[in-house]
Parts: structure tokens; C-alpha cells; sequence
């Protein structure tokens, strides 16, 4: 049985409800520009809003992750991951998660006890040692040398403040040597496989830690690092997982595995992750702004890989690939089915678009070498950031004209675009508790009215198709085939505004998913809700599916301002607005 099946099995033994799998592109969460944790779609539950499934939990979650983008092409990084997750919501606490964790990993997966090793919060000025996740430990069996204490890496906390709490980490020894008496946490032979955080604590601004009256756990396991363990292999990509994407990859390069291992991984990761992003029901679309550029440079960085093999680029290499992953994964995951044209329309339409790049970019070389000068690493780095050359495709052509490349100036400049990109994106990838104080709960509200506005004044047929919300403006994405005239943006801004003067009262009930359509309320991602699910109407003019959190009267927003409009990909449109 696949391990996300006995996982699910497992815990619905222990009276969990499965929650289905959240979009890889969050709703109404500006810190991220993709769900990056199992734990992100949770917040607002783990922040203290009541689930409509109870407080037993799990599922299997897709994440991305691109912040260590450039280290895929080993044989453990990944761009796109699932992760396993089970939460306690005030329920459960420290002696139940270890033992069912332990449970699962030695009596279902029949990992041997010797094989494991833990870590557990040491205790610092302000908060004590775990001493009962030590001892819970202890008395399932593994022994004292088997689990270290630390500070830094047991100690979990989403920003400066807000819940937080010691967490416990599960390691295996994916080692054929002999397995050492005592846990070394430096010795990278041992490999973390599970950790459970338990948010016991609350930090507040002036830095006192008081304890938490309602306390939860949040548990989380990698399916592809645990996959490869299970199936005793250290690489990744010779897990089940990857075995037969490669295999197709080895096939249609008509080469082997052996001799071109990093472009077969990056091939294989990011037509994956590809995947997954063109089919998700934010419809994003390779762009050169946030996911879509994500998009981009996944499918580009594909196809430069594709080339070094030499694949025919101009062949139906990449659907072949994309139509495998598809069916690997379509059985979890609904959108990949209902999205498939989609996806293939979006790889080959890119691939077309970066052919024309890579020849612009040929034309550019002839130019900057015609009179027989050396590359330097300024023109280096303007071919590979603008025209998609590899710092290795350039040394080539360069080579053929005995010319020189300032290669070594070009991983100057790389690095520092690299430490910029990380920079940049530290705020978008942070993840976590953060982000839902007074104002961003006027702006989510805020985006309910615009939605109500433009369906009045644009079309009853548009749908939010995305947004993203900090202290400072909101943006909101939305089906449109055309740029908004004047007068529409006008229209929409004095409507919004004339609800929020009416004071209208904003409501919140919950209900059965079947009900709430059936009474007209709309909803972002369908597939994603459970069950049950909360509805929140404001007034007579807006009734949405969402996991909040809304002021309870329009009269708290303040002024609606649209301070720009703009196209977002293709039949999407994208507003910016702000409340004064």
C-alpha cells in the first residue's frame, strides 16, 4: 500500500478526519507565494478558530519550496514535496503524538527501534527542559544515548511572537555502516524523518512566554524522504517515486541515469512541480512576477537540462513526461484530472516562447563576440539572466571561437543575484502565524466587496481567481477578458464604498458544503473545502466560502481606494487597492 494510504489508515484508526489537500497556491495568505508546510493551511484552526471537522486531523499536503531552488539536481532537494501531517486541536497532547508516531514508524512501517534516534528541547532561562517527551521516549524503548537535548533546533515559533512550543524531531540511521551507541545531531548519516511540534506556549510583544490555555500539536513527514528510506535507497530518484519519470527521461535522451544524474533530477523535479502549479485552480501561468515566474523558470531550467541531453526540444519530450507524472498523481489529487489540457498547453506554449529566447539570445552572442573580444562576466551574466543561458552553454560557444569567459566573475555576480532572490523572498516564503492582525482582517474583508463590486459592474461571471493581502494594500486577481475602462474602476470604487458606509453586518454560519452552493454562496477552490464548511454574507450582497478572518461590520474598513489595475496572465486581471 502507498505511504500516504497507510499513513491516512492509520490515523483515521485513531479517530483523525482527513482534510482535503489545500491548493500549492494559498488563499488570502500575503506571506507566502506557495503553501510550503502542511501546517500553513491550518493557521487560522491552530490560532484558535473551531475546524469543521473536530479537533483530530491529518492529511497529505503539496508543498513547494523554492528557496534552495539551486541545490535540486541532488539526491534529496526537491522543489515540489508532499507532506504527511496529523494535529491535535486542543485535544491530544505530547504522551498520544510520540506513541502514535512511534507506532506507526516501528509496528506499520517496521522501522527497527535501533534505527531511530530523537531530539527533544533542552530548556533555556525562560522555558523548561521537555522532560516528558524525554520520558515518554524513554519508555518506549529508545535509549537515554539515543536522545539529545538542544536549544535551537527543538524550539518552534512561527515569527517574533504568537503560539510556540518545544518540538521533538525523529531521525534514522540511513547508513549501511554500523550504527553508532550514541546520537551524534552533527553526524548527517542520521536523517530526520518526523517532527512534532507542540505549541504549548504564547509569546507576547514585550516577550513574556505564558502558557497556552488551549494547546495543539502540529506533526509533519516528508513522503519523499521517507519513501527512499523505506525502500533503502540514497538517492531519491531510485525511489518508486521517481524510478519510472526517470526511466522515461533515460529513454527519450537515450542515455543513462548514471552519466547524466543532475539533469535527469532537475528534469524530473521541476516538469513535477511544473505540473502541480499549471494545474492548480489559481490558473497561474508562466509570467515574470510571482508564481508565474516561479513557473517560468522552472519549465525553462527543464528545458536547458532537456538540451544538454540532447533532447529534441522541438518533440513532444516534455508531454510524454507530463502526461506520466499526471497519472502517477491524479488518483490523490482531482485538479490534475479536471487541469491536464491545461498543463500541456502551458509546457508547450512556454517551450515555444523560450525557443524564441534562446535564439534572441544566440543572435545577442554573435554580436557581443564579432570582433573577437573575451567574454566578460557582465555580458556572462546578461546572457544567462535575460537570454536563459547556463554559465556552461556560453564557456561552450565561447570555446569554439577561442575566446575566453570570465567565469569565475560570473559566479561573483550569480552569487549576489542569488543572495538578492533569497533576500527578496524571505518575507514571501517566511510562512507561519504571522499576518493576520487588524488590518489584513479589514483588507480580507475588504476583498469580499471588491469581488461583490466587480460582479455588479464588470460581469456576473467574475470569479476571484486569487490574492494576496499585507499591512499596506491588498491585490486581488479576478477573471476578466479585457482592462477595466475608467468609469468600470470608478463604479466598483463607489460601490465598495457606499457598502462600507451602509455599515452592513458580516455574518458567519456553518453548514454543509452541498448547502452552502445550493445557497448561492461562492467559493475560490471548491475541491478544497471539507465537508462542513464555514460561510461568511455581508449584508444581502456577498455570501463566500472562506476561513476568514472578517471584521463584523463594513463600517470598520475605513476608505476603499483602487490605486492601480493591470493584466495578471491571460483572461486574468489583477486590482491593487487600499483602505485610508
Amino acid at each position: 500500500m502507498n505511504l500516504k494510504d497507510l499513513y491516512i489508515n492509520f490515523f483515521i484508526s485513531k479517530n483523525h478526519k482527513q482534510i482535503p489537500s489545500a491548493p500549492v497556491v494559498p488563499e488570502n495568505d500575503p506571506s507566502v507565494l506557495f503553501n510550503t508546510a502542511g501546517m500553513q493551511p491550518l493557521i487560522p484552526y491552530l490560532m484558535g478558530q473551531t475546524h469543521p471537522y473536530g479537533t483530530r486531523l491529518c492529511d497529505y499536503q503539496k508543498c513547494i519550496r523554492t528557496n534552495d531552488l539551486d541545490e535540486v539536481g541532488d539526491t534529496t532537494h526537491h522543489t515540489f514535496f508532499e507532506m504527511l501531517g496529523n494535529w491535535s486541536l486542543g485535544d491530544y497532547f505530547k504522551d498520544e503524538s510520540i506513541e502514535w508516531s512511534f507506532e506507526f514508524l516501528t509496528k506499520h512501517l517496521n522501522i527497527p527501534v535501533e534505527r531511530l534516534a530523537v531530539t527533544v528541547f533542552k530548556g533555556n532561562d525562560i522555558i523548561p527542559f521537555d522532560e516528558v517527551s524525554y520520558n515518554k521516549w524513554l519508555s518506549l524503548g529508545i535509549k537515554e544515548e539515543r536522545i539529545a537535548r538542544t536549544v535551537e533546533d527543538n524550539f518552534w515559533i512561527a515569527g517574533e511572537t504568537g503560539p510556540c512550543g518545544p518540538d521533538t524531531e525523529i531521525f534514522y540511521w540511513r547508513s549501511e555502516d554500523e550504527i553508532p551507541e550514541h546520537f551524534d545531531t552533527e553526524d548527517n548519516r542520521w536523517v530526520e524523518i518526523w517532527n512534532n511540534v507542540f505549541m504549548q506556549y504564547y509569546k507576547g510583544k514585550d516577550g513574556n512566554v505564558t502558557e497556552l490555555p488551549k494547546k495543539n500539536v502540529d506533526t509533519g513527514m516528508g513522503v519523499e524522504r521517507t519513501t527512499a528510506i523505506l525502500e533503502g535507497v540514497n538517492d531519491n530518484y531510485e525511489s518508486s517515486i521517481w524510478k519510472d519519470v526517470i526511466a522515461l527521461i533515460s529513454e527519450i535522451s537515450n542515455t543513462k541515469y548514471e552519466d547524466n544524474k543532475v539533469s535527469m533530477r532537475i528534469i524530473a523535479d521541476h516538469l513535477r512541480t511544473a505540473v502541480f502549479i499549471s494545474a492548480d485552480p489559481a490558473g497561474i501561468k508562466p509570467s515574470n512576477t510571482d508564481q508565474g515566474y516561479i513557473l517560468r523558470r522552472l519549465i525553462r531550467r527543464a528545458i536547458r537540462h532537456a538540451k544538454a541531453l540532447n533532447i529534441d526540444i522541438n518533440s513532444d519530450w516534455e508531454q510524454r513526461i507530463a502526461k506520466l507524472i499526471l497519472e502517477k498523481y491524479k488518483t490523490y489529487y482531482k485538479e490534475l484530472e479536471i487541469n491536464e489540457n491545461v498543463v500541456y498547453e502551458v509546457l508547450a506554449n512556454e517551450k515555444t516562447k523560450f525557443n524564441r529566447t534562446l535564439e534572441k539570445g544566440l543572435r545577442e552572442f554573435e554580436k557581443v563576440t564579432k570582433d573577437g573580444n573575451d567574454i566578460d562576466a557582465t555580458i556572462a551574466f546578461r546572457l544567462f539572466d535575460t537570454y536563459g543561458f547556463p554559465l556552461e552553454l556560453t564557456e561552450e560557444l565561447a570555446s569554439e571561437r577561442n575566446l575566453k569567459v570570465d567565469s569565475e566573475g560570473f559566479k561573483v555576480k550569480f552569487k549576489e543575484h542569488q543572495e538578492k532572490s533569497r533576500t527578496a523572498s524571505a518575507g514571501k516564503f517566511k510562512g507561519g502565524l504571522a499576518g493576520d492582525g487588524e488590518i489584513e482582517t479589514k483588507y480580507h474583508t475588504a476583498t469580499h466587496l471588491l469581488n461583490a463590486a466587480l460582479k455588479e459592474v464588470v460581469n456576473k461571471d467574475v470569479h476571484q481567481k486569487g490574492s494576496n493581502i499585507t499591512s499596506e494594500r491588498m491585490r486581488f486577481d479576478f477573471s476578466c477578458d479585457h482592462k477595466l475602462t475608467e468609469e468600470e474602476k470608478e463604479k466598483a470604487e463607489e460601490l465598495v464604498n457606499k457598502w462600507i458606509k451602509e455599515g452592513l453586518e458580516v455574518t458567519k454560519e456553518e453548514m454543509s458544503k452541498e448547502d452552502a452552493i445550493k445557497s448561492g454562496a461562492e467559493c475560490m477552490f471548491i475541491e478544497k473545502y471539507p465537508d462542513v464548511v464555514t460561510v461568511y454574507s455581508i449584508g444581502n450582497i456577498s455570501k463566500e466560502l472562506c476561513g476568514g478572518p472578517h471584521v463584523s461590520n463594513t463600517s470598520e474598513l475605513g476608505e476603499f481606494k483602487i490605486t492601480k489595475e493591470e493584466a495578471s496572465s491571460a483572461g486574468v486581471r489583477r486590482i491593487k487597492a487600499i483602505l485610508k
